[in-house]
């Protein structure tokens, strides 16, 4: 797919709040954001290769993966920090599921459910243009 405009404003939603788990700080479910882009599947990262970035601690496969995205997390980070894109479209923050996933615009998104991730694939412009305009409104919320 083309790199469209609203694909665009979904690359500018970094990573500033990311869904962690609350014990362990742990990032997207220890999953390795890396793999969904080299191997295109998601794959439980290892506690041998932990990486703290953005106040997470992310976990990966191998060391190149940590490599790789401590190097360039702007692109193998979950957009949204791992919310899903369509509960943002909507104004809710919800957490994605890191075992549902896509990656559209070479960038990664999780979905909390099969059906919202169905919905964003058929129409994923949609649904990036209503979040770009949601996300600095929920961005504030998850900060307090």
């Amino acid at each position: 797919m083309a790199f469209t405009p609203a694909v665009a404003a979904a690359a500018s939603a970094t990573t500033e709040r990311v869904v962690v788990n609350r014990h362990t700080g742990v990032a997207i479910g220890g999953f390795d954001p890396v793999a969904y882009f080299t191997d295109k599947e998601a794959r439980q990262g290892k506690a041998e290769f932990e990486a703290d970035k953005n106040g997470a601690v992310w976990r990966f496969c191998n060391a190149g993966n940590r490599s790789y995205f401590l190097a360039r997390p702007d692109i193998y980070a979950p957009q949204y920090g791992g919310y899903d894109p369509v509960g943002v479209a909507r104004g809710v923050a919800v957490a994605g599921n890191a075992q549902i996933w896509l990656i559209e615009g070479q960038r990664l998104f999780l979905f909390v459910d099969q059906d919202n991730r169905d919905a964003f694939a058929a129409d994923p412009g949609r649904y990036l243009q209503r979040a770009a305009q949601h996300w600095p409104k929920l961005l504030e919320q998850l900060a307090e």
